[in-house]
């Protein structure tokens, strides 16, 4: 199932017929609850349901035909970990039991898709939002709602005080807007253009990366970085040479989303990145991020 999109703008839209939710720092995923099962799909399109058994149990409270996107979120001391998350969504059955104790997720709803055999995607902003509260209000953590305001001054409060929570930004949607996948009819206003990313895997080798493969909050397919700058790679190459050996198994062969291969790490590394506004965006990064 293709995702609806937003697309970057430099300051906070305003004017009548506006949505304004937090924007998280996390994983995209839509959560389908068919009879007898819960499915869990990354963006990309991957199936990430064995990494979040947490979330399967939880979800089970839906009615059949539900279909939800929003972001699985884990947080740490009060903020979002986008680094906890991700390792998270890369682990496979036999270790997410036991990070589902460790690293307990949540689900940040912000769109509800379908319920029984109703498609809702075609209905206004403002309807899908009002059956998405009503359903998942007896349903409670860790599966709910992202809080909603149409108040351009709440937002913009959010905006200014959010961030001490780990909150990227604001995504902006027309109450009138229907639900188009594939489409950037969505607008996300960010902090700057300064994330952190968890590292997947490097070109090269890790005793001399050139590269890295690197994976964005709400996403879950690398994009491969611009060439390190010296004193970056030298930085990273001690800590990529401290990694245990391998990565993640189901990682073997992967590319990055130009079709650049790249050598698997385990994804514990998180660096901090700049992303440009161009056509063809740069993701260039500025330093190891340390832990605090």
């Amino acid at each position: 199932m293709e995702v609806a999109l937003a697309r970057p703008v430099e300051r906070l839209p305003r004017g009548t017929g506006l949505a304004y939710e937090p924007k998280f720092d996390g994983h995209r995923v839509v959560l389908l609850r068919d009879p007898g099962r819960v499915l869990l799909q990354a963006r990309s399109g991957r199936i990430v349901t064995d990494a979040f058994p947490d979330l399967v149990t939880a979800a089970e409270a839906l009615p059949a035909g539900t279909v939800l996107d929003g972001e699985v979120v884990v947080w740490t001391e009060g903020r979002t970990d986008f680094a906890a998350v991700q390792k998270r969504a890369m682990a496979r059955r036999g270790r997410a039991a036991e990070l589902a104790r460790r690293l307990p997720a949540s689900y940040a709803a912000f769109d509800l898709l379908a319920t029984g055999t109703t498609d809702l995607r075609p209905l206004p902003y403002r309807r899908r939002r009002a059956a998405l509260t009503h359903l998942l209000a007896p349903v409670g953590p860790p599966v709910q709602a992202v809080p909603m305001t149409t108040d351009e001054e709440v937002a913009s409060l959010w905006y200014e005080t959010l961030t001490a929570n780990g909150i990227e930004g604001l995504v902006v949607k027309r109450l009138d807007g229907p639900y188009r996948g594939g489409r950037r009819d969505w607008r996300k206003l960010r902090h700057s253009d300064t994330r952190d990313a968890v590292v997947a895997g490097v070109t090269g080798s890790r005793t001399h990366p050139r590269a890295l493969a690197v994976v964005l909050p709400g996403d879950d397919t690398p994009v491969l970085t611009s060439p390190l700058a010296p004193a970056v790679r030298a930085q990273l190459a001690g800590a990529l040479a401290a990694l245990p050996p391998g990565g993640e198994p189901a990682a073997a062969g992967a590319v990055t989303t130009d079709g650049t291969p790249y050598l698997p790490v385990p994804p514990v590394l998180t660096v901090e990145v700049r992303q440009s506004s161009t056509r063809h965006p740069l993701t260039t990064v500025s330093r190891l991020r340390l832990p605090e």
